[in-house]
């Protein structure tokens, strides 16, 4: 056990997620219903005790529209004699857990008419740095041909790591605020109009409080994957994610269709071989069975937009 390892999507918890979704299925075979209907009849409701005691709130409504979203192609599938399989899910955004999480964020308009912003976020392809854009040109009301975005590392920005599917959530936060503090100043010209946004209300288990806020919000996501029941090839997989608030439908899109790759991959293809020592013996991205483009199926993505109460703009994490 002694491969290299590192961050990963959802990294330990699609392995546990398989296991659960599995066995959801046999007990609907097992009490004669389907796989929606027996999630339909336990989805997750504002007002429901989640896992360790938290009592969900309104954001919780994504669970059931993300099930509801894809029955109709569900409906479709089956009168086509096709196989079908439907998982649902949620995912934390942020660290919570009695975490203090603090991004920061600055807006700096310059003598030549370009305005700064600078955040703390990772920028690795997810696309954080048009997310602080769009909401600098959302606050601001300016052309986002004037707007630089920036990773700034000359300044402690808080946040901590890019992870837990919070950079979105957080960063829009921290810029959103960044803006109205330099509204409130003027604008004017040389100035750092510092923004934050801070989650500093989840608990740790054990502080031992009756209802505990694990983690500030949660996104949603039900899967329906469509097979030929004859060859089992995948023929098409239906993707519905409750993202609070696409601020960029196009990104958000972008990463499910990439989870979905992901996802079928783990199911399908992909595997780690090691020697007897657990030394990793593919020496190549190919050796890993990583599916390629044109052996992926067609990936149908419908977005959902349940807001998250007391985030900025609803907003949730789609990440991971």
């Amino acid at each position: 056990n002694n491969p290299v390892c590192g961050a990963f999507r959802g990294f330990g918890a699609n392995q546990a997620q398989f296991a659960m979704e599995g066995a959801m299925d046999r007990l609907a075979e097992q009490v004669g219903i389907s796989g929606w209907e027996m999630r339909s009849r336990n989805v997750v409701t504002p007002g429901s005790i989640w896992g360790p005691g938290q009592r969900m709130d309104d954001g919780a409504l994504g669970a059931r529209a993300c099930l509801d979203a894809v029955r109709p192609a569900l409906a479709e599938a089956i009168a086509d004699g096709k196989a079908v399989g439907v998982g649902l899910a949620l995912k934390n955004s942020g660290l919570g857990n009695g975490f203090l999480e603090i991004s920061r964020a600055v807006v700096h308009f310059r003598a030549d008419g370009v305005v700064e912003v600078r955040h703390c976020w990772t920028e690795m392809g997810q696309g954080i740095h048009t997310v602080a854009l769009q909401v600098a040109v959302e606050e601001l009301g300016i052309d986002p041909e004037r707007v630089e975005v920036h990773v700034d590392t000359s300044r402690e920005l808080g946040a901590g790591q890019t992870t837990g599917s919070r950079g979105t959530l957080m960063g829009a936060g921290a810029v959103a605020d960044a803006c109205r503090a330099a509204l409130a100043g003027g604008c004017e010209v040389g100035v750092d109009y510092l923004g934050t946004y801070t989650v500093d209300w989840t608990d740790k288990l054990e502080d031992g409080a009756p209802e505990p806020l694990i983690h500030s919000a949660f996104g949603y996501a039900c899967q329906l994957v469509v097979a030929d029941p004859e060859t089992g090839e995948i023929e098409r997989v239906v993707a519905a994610h409750d993202v609070g608030r696409a601020v960029n439908p196009l990104l958000c899109e972008g990463q499910i269709e990439g989870a979905v790759h992901m996802g079928l991959g783990y199911a399908l293809s992909e595997d780690l071989a090691t020697d007897a020592d657990g030394r990793p013996t593919g020496t190549t991205l190919r050796s890993l069975g990583i599916l390629r483009a044109k052996d992926m199926p067609a990936v149908d993505v419908i977005l959902v937009e349940a807001p998250q109460p007391d985030s900025p703009y609803g907003i949730k994490g789609v990440g991971e």
